[in-house]
C-alpha cells in the first residue's frame, strides 16, 4: 500500500500486544460498575481498532468469541453482544483500506456509524427478549467511544512506531 506523504512507515504489531489490549479491554468492560448505559464499551472500540488496523489477525471470529465472553459476563442473551461484535468487525473490516488513508479524527467520524450500528443490534435484541430502552443515554456511548478513537490510536500505534535497526547501507 502508497503511505500519504509524510506519514512514516509502521512495524507490524506483535500478536501479543494485540491479544493483551484485547484482553484489557475485557478487562475494562467487567469491571464491576453497575449497568451505566452510557458508559463506552472498550471492548468494542478496541475491536474496531483491530479489525481496522490488523485485519488478518482480528476478525470475526475473535470477535464472536469475545461476544460470547460478553454475553456470559453480563448474564445477557446468549450471542447478543457476539451478534453486534461480528456486524463491527465486519463493518470495520470492509472499511479497513479505505480508513488508512485519513487521519485519526476523520477515521473517528467513518467509525460513528458503525458504533452506533453495533450497538443498536445489541439493544434491538435485548428488547426483543423484554429488555428496557435506556433512552437517549444510550447513545452517548458510541459517541464516547468516537471520541476515545485518537487517543486508543495513537496508544495502539506507539509501539509499531519505534524505529527500526538502523542500517548504513539502507536510507529508510
Amino acid at each position: 500500500m502508497i503511505m500519504p506523504r509524510g506519514q512514516p512507515l509502521l512495524l507490524p504489531a506483535k500478536p501479543f500486544f494485540i491479544a493483551a489490549s484485547l484482553v484489557a479491554g475485557l478487562a475494562l468492560n467487567m469491571l464491576p460498575l453497575g449497568r451505566v448505559v452510557w458508559l463506552p464499551d472498550f471492548l468494542m472500540l478496541l475491536l474496531a481498532f483491530w479489525c481496522v488496523h490488523q485485519p488478518q489477525r482480528v476478525g470475526m471470529g475473535t470477535a464472536f468469541v469475545l461476544g460470547l465472553c460478553m454475553d456470559v459476563q453480563a448474564t445477557s442473551l446468549l450471542g447478543q453482544h457476539a451478534l453486534a461484535y461480528t456486524v463491527l468487525a465486519y463493518g470495520a473490516a470492509a472499511l479497513q483500506r479505505r480508513l488508512a488513508w485519513f487521519s485519526a479524527w476523520a477515521q473517528a467520524l467513518h467509525v460513528l456509524p458503525l458504533l452506533l450500528l453495533a450497538h443498536a443490534m445489541a439493544l434491538a435484541v435485548g428488547l426483543a427478549w423484554g429488555g428496557v430502552f435506556p433512552g437517549l443515554a444510550g447513545v452517548i456511548a458510541p459517541l464516547l467511544e468516537t471520541l476515545l478513537w485518537p487517543l486508543a490510536s495513537w496508544v495502539l500505534l506507539a509501539p509499531q512506531r519505534r524505529p527500526p535497526a538502523r542500517d548504513e547501507n539502507r536510507p529508510l
